[in-house]
């Protein structure tokens, strides 16, 4: 379907329980984006939040594919800027920002960016890493770069950005009910990439009223769970300029249905 940011109206689709799906093209300027929205009142919608993968030696490398794949999870985005570029999954890694998992301090605040937080109480929102002084409320909280819509409106740091690239995106609804995970392709033909203005309009045409930029470039990736059991990226995921091929990132943010067997 094709729309411009302010006028989408998104028509989604149940992919699973307490998951809506819609995938949506823009002509002018032409882009194409997925969105995931996930009911956060559904006692079965779990959120699973991992800095990559780990073993004895720490925090390593992951694609997002293969963190749907190992948590039992039915869908999952990239997150957290970090620190080594690479399509090799397993390589020591940095999360450039805060990961919280399960009430667990994984990778320490940054303080020039945000952060997604999901709070013991049901609580969530969109936080400035320097403000997070206690994780004692917290139950799972995941950091990006920056807030790009906030109570409805664009940030005031949007304006004027004009650079364009691949998006991976998170967005809470205003009653706090729905999460939105979206994905917007670039570096390819058929979707040019977005600035960070055209991610709060896009995220709001979508009913959120806040979010955040995750990071984005050769490192958006939106994987889904299909009915065959294979994870797989909706979008073209772009390392190196080759299309198709998914980079291996850090910090991820994952979604489960209950029962899992979260690993």
């Amino acid at each position: 379907m094709f729309f411009a940011f302010e006028t989408v109206e998104p028509d989604w689709q149940s992919f699973t329980d307490n998951i809506d799906y819609f995938h949506g093209k823009i002509t002018k300027p032409e882009i194409e984006f997925w969105a995931l929205q996930i009911d956060l009142r559904a006692p079965q919608t779990r959120i699973v939040v991992r800095g990559g993968s780990s073993d004895d030696n720490g925090t390593l490398s992951t694609k997002v594919s293969s963190f749907v794949r190992n948590n039992s999870l039915a869908a999952g985005i990239n997150a957290v800027p970090f620190d080594v570029i690479s399509a090799f999954e397993g390589r020591p890694i940095q999360n450039v920002g805060i990961v919280i998992s399960g009430g667990r301090l994984i990778s320490p605040a940054n303080p020039g960016f945000d952060a997604l937080v999901f709070y013991t109480d049901g609580r969530t929102a969109i936080e400035k890493q320097s403000e997070i002084h206690s994780f004692e409320d917290i139950e799972n909280a995941i950091g990006g770069f920056h807030q790009v819509l906030e109570n409805g409106l664009p940030a005031q740091r949007v304006k004027g950005r004009e650079e364009r690239h691949p998006r991976s995106v998170a967005g809470i609804s205003a009653n706090g009910e729905f999460l939105y995970l979206l994905v917007i392709d670039g570096r390819r033909a058929g979707s040019i990439g977005v600035t960070e203005m055209e991610i709060a309009l896009l995220l709001r045409s979508l009913g959120a009223w806040d979010g955040i930029n995750f990071d984005g470039g050769g490192s958006s990736a939106l994987v889904l769970r299909y009915p065959d059991g294979k994870a797989r990226p909706v979008n073209t995921p772009i390392h190196a300029g080759i299309h198709g091929l998914e980079r291996a990132v850090a910090g991820c943010l994952g979604i489960a249905i209950s029962p899992s067997t979260e690993k």
